[in-house]
């Protein structure tokens, strides 16, 4: 994706003086922001997890190499394969080529910051693959030809009266706005017939576990667990960082991850993938694919001052508690990742001075 930083001002104006845009965004504080301060009070030892998962990711960071040696063993004992990319036109190019390799047709997508660093349902469709988002919101900004707008919430910023004109080619001005369930049922009447067809997923990787070569995948849609399933090709994509060592490490991690990011105590679905189907198993691809990007990430790592940035879980948390966020919106940042987060994170991975 194309860095467009230097519009932020503009980009900021329009926002702060869109009536629909600021509602929408002051959902970003009643929801997300004040469940998370709910979750965190209904776990009485919130601050002594935080500070063991700081300790968990602070040793993976320090100990990287050593764990992604780890992890990439696994998973080809496992069965999958492992590839390397030094940046994001060479993850974008490596997927490709596995998609033309395996004659593949269609290729579903479940949510990923990661593809959106390569753009890569951009380049998929410009491929001549039939290249469709399943996470809901994705799926509605991919139609509306935008990018995502919040780390967890990409489409956070449509009205209801948007999304239905979107999802429904008949819909007419002055007709009756579907509630949240209707407009629901509809994107999944759409993309169920995409589910049937497709023969390559690409997921993103919330937590891999070096000790297991697993993945695992945080979602409450249930499209994780389709685009892992139901395709005979998955491939899963990650920054290097996001890495624990253990499944108790695991864990705990999910346990602040879900609590940070929606203010739920659990997701409704965690799916854990070790690979491809074994030979005794009915369901899972034939293929299983893991890619694991540096994409500058290098340089954060080689940075004392920046290394901690790569502790990051992308919960979006501290998107939900900047005032500046919460009035420009995620557009503004002009890059993958908007709000305090995106301001350490962009200008290293994208070069800019």
């Amino acid at each position: 994706m194309k860095p467009l930083t230097l519009n932020f001002r503009n980009k900021a104006a329009e926002t702060i003086g869109d009536k629909q845009v600021q509602q929408s965004l002051e959902h970003v504080y009643t929801g997300f922001f004040k469940g998370r301060l709910e979750a965190a009070g209904d776990t009485p030892e919130w601050e002594e997890l935080r500070d063991k998962g700081k300790a968990i990711k602070d040793h993976t960071i320090a100990h990287l190499d050593y764990y992604l040696g780890m992890l990439a063993d696994n998973v080809e004992k496992n069965g999958g394969s492992v590839y390397f990319a030094e940046n994001s036109d060479e993850a974008r190019q490596h997927i490709i080529d596995l998609a033309h390799a395996r004659n593949i047709k269609t290729i579903i997508k479940s949510k990923s910051m990661v593809s959106e660093e390569m753009a890569l349902t951009e380049s998929l469709n410009d491929e001549g693959f039939e290249t469709v988002e399943t996470d809901l919101g994705e799926y509605i900004i991919q139609l509306a030809g935008e990018t995502p707008y919040h780390l967890i919430a990409p489409a956070v910023h449509k009205s209801r009266l948007e999304v239905a004109e979107l999802l429904d080619d008949n819909y007419k001005p002055g007709d009756r706005v579907p509630d949240a369930t209707e407009l629901t049922m509809m994107a999944r009447e759409k993309l169920r017939g995409v589910f049937a067809r497709a023969d390559m997923s690409v997921t993103g990787v919330n937590f891999a576990v070096a000790e297991s070569g697993s993945i695992a995948l945080v979602t409450n849609e249930g499209n994780g667990r389709m685009s892992t399933t139901v395709p005979r090709v998955h491939v899963a994509v990650m920054g290097m960082e996001k890495i624990v060592p253990s499944i108790q490490d695991l864990s705990t991690m999910l346990r602040i991850l879900i609590r940070s990011a929606t203010g739920q105590r659990i997701s409704t679905y965690v799916t854990m993938i070790n690979g491809a189907r074994a030979s005794d198993e009915e369901e899972g691809p034939e293929e299983f694919h893991l890619v694991i990007m540096n994409n500058g990430r290098q340089n954060l790592l080689a940075d004392p001052q920046l290394r901690e940035s790569l502790n990051c879980i992308r919960c979006g948390a501290c998107l939900n508690a900047c005032p500046v966020y919460r009035k420009v919106g995620g557009h503004a940042y002009g890059w993958v990742y908007p709000g305090p987060i995106g301001s350490i994170l962009s200008p290293v991975m994208t070069g800019l001075k």
